[in-house]
């Protein structure tokens, strides 16, 4: 009777394993998994943001814009948005250095904060996103995470027909810390997310130096193309 290479899985084959990375066909390295979320006013792009770089298929509560919300949703200043998230957006994105990130959207209007505490809870950090036309906006999300401790960066959204400010500039408008990371991006493009998401990481690194996958991340790996 013949019997097969004790170092040969029955399971796995060529075809299963094609296009994988080194390091997700090894089980010796399991992956560290870790959850972001993503803050922001109304309208500014933070269902954008989490579509743009999951890997998998983004979970999304958007319900439509009726009449009832009159008074309490303004458009005015996000022209052509007829959808609001009510619950949260979720996404995954996966670090080739062995670290799974889970990213949760919050709702952006007042009504749904009393969300924030359940969706942020075990989070490394949290990106604030950003709209130079309506800065106050961001204002209580800013307000929650330095109240909570919470590393967070600040991802000014440029919109196409706006004016387009400066770094330093946002930073001294809405008074932040020289060491918050400020940066302008496009919620629209996968590698301007990706770079904001490897800052948080980043700025997660330099206040909690134990977070999971920290030497991988030092290491300066990059993301899975995948």
């Amino acid at each position: 009777m013949d019997y097969a290479d004790s170092d040969t899985s029955p399971h796995a084959s060529a075809g299963e394993e094609e296009g994988a990375a080194s390091w997700q066909t090894d089980l010796s390295r399991a992956p560290a998994a870790t959850k972001i979320v993503i803050a922001g006013g109304f309208g500014v792009g933070k269902t954008t943001f989490v579509g743009s770089v999951s890997e998998i298929t983004p979970l999304r509560t958007e319900a439509v814009m009726t009449s009832a919300g009159e008074g309490v949703d303004d458009p005015a200043e996000v022209p052509g948005k007829s959808t609001t998230t009510v619950a949260m957006d979720f996404g995954r994105i996966t670090l080739e250095a062995d670290l799974v990130l889970y990213l949760f959207g919050t709702p952006g209007q007042k009504r749904f904060w009393f969300m924030w505490d359940d969706l942020v809870r075990g989070a490394i950090g949290a990106v604030v996103m950003v709209d130079t036309r309506r800065l106050t906006d961001c204002f209580p999300a800013l307000d929650y995470f330095e109240s909570g401790g919470l590393p967070y960066v600040v991802a000014v959204n440029h919109f196409e027909g706006t004016p387009r400010h400066e770094a330093e500039a946002v930073r001294e408008a809405l008074a932040l810390a020289p060491d918050v990371p400020v940066l302008i991006m496009d919620a629209r493009q996968r590698i301007s997310v990706v770079e904001t998401l490897l800052t948080l990481v980043g700025r997660a690194l330099e206040v909690s130096p134990g977070l999971p996958g920290a030497p991988s991340v030092r290491a300066g790996h990059g993301v899975n193309p995948a």
